[in-house]
């Protein structure tokens, strides 16, 4: 994640986080990157590659296309390069470490842009966002993927689960991001200069009928999120430790039988016009 256009990445960089990330990306592939495949020999630039969770994803569904992958913390490019190594043997990734602010490449480099789990984070996703567009060819797409934190429905409903998951996207608001983001992804991208811009939501549903995602999205995604902050929370003040403990408590009733939790994340699409 770019430390730069970000005041810290809320979650951290452990290898809990590293974990988490994958599991993440591997539960959700085929409903964040279902319509995502680039043609053979197209160049594609995917910014905030983090540990690689979403590359692996990116090389399995366009083994044909030339993807760099970019991420200003070393660390996790070498962790991104080995995932992908063992995941996707064959794949065609170049990885560069770089500011998203200042990409050291040419104007109209790329046919595609991918960004998956990163505006969320930064100070200025309009200024990011319009700077994309110089590497972006025009006629060339990009593609967004976030989530909202606001529209995690759950069942038993608890004050305390819902207050454990608010504290989230209020560290996240005083590192400098928006864990609300998803929601604002067309004007965003509007504002930004992007024409045609397409939002489509992506909706996750998890009740006792469908295990894979009990364990793999309630439990060690969503719950492992918000669990991971504790601490910072607390210092925080915004929750007493009795009533984040009760709150972690009743999120991980929503795995429990019985339980079932809704969550939307949007993919948005859109393309650079030409410039004049």
């Amino acid at each position: 994640m770019n430390t730069a256009v970000t005041l810290g990445y809320v979650h951290g960089y452990s290898d809990h986080e590293a974990l988490r990330l994958g599991c993440q990306a591997d539960t959700l592939a085929g409903l964040l990157h279902a319509g995502t495949a680039y043609p053979a020999g197209s160049r594609v630039l995917e910014v905030g590659c983090g540990v690689g969770a979403q590359t692996v994803h990116l090389a399995a569904g366009s083994p044909r296309a030339r993807i760099v992958a970019v991420d200003v913390c070393e660390a996790s490019l070498v962790q991104a390069r080995a995932r992908v190594a063992a995941a996707v043997p064959r794949a065609r990734v170049e990885w560069r470490r770089a500011d998203v602010r200042d990409l050291p490449f040419a104007d109209g480099e790329f046919d595609h842009v991918f960004v998956c789990f990163v505006l969320e984070h930064l100070v200025d996703p309009v200024g990011v966002l319009s700077g994309l567009r110089r590497v972006l060819r025009p006629g060339g797409t990009i593609t967004v993927i976030e989530g909202d934190h606001g529209s995690a429905l759950f069942h038993p409903p608890s004050r305390y689960a819902r207050a454990a998951i608010d504290a989230l996207v209020q560290l996240q608001a005083t590192a400098g991001g928006d864990a609300l983001i998803g929601r604002r992804l067309q004007p965003l991208l509007d504002s930004s200069g992007y024409d045609g811009v397409e939002v489509c939501p992506r909706t996750v549903y998890v009740d006792r009928t469908r295990p894979a995602l009990v364990d793999g999205f309630t439990r060690s995604t969503l719950i492992a999120m918000v669990e991971a902050l504790r601490e910072d929370a607390l210092a925080a003040g915004l929750l007493t430790p009795m009533d984040w403990d009760r709150g972690i408590a009743d999120l991980r009733r929503i795995a429990d039988e019985g339980g079932t939790v809704h969550y939307t994340f949007f993919k948005a699409c859109a393309v650079n016009p030409p410039r004049g």
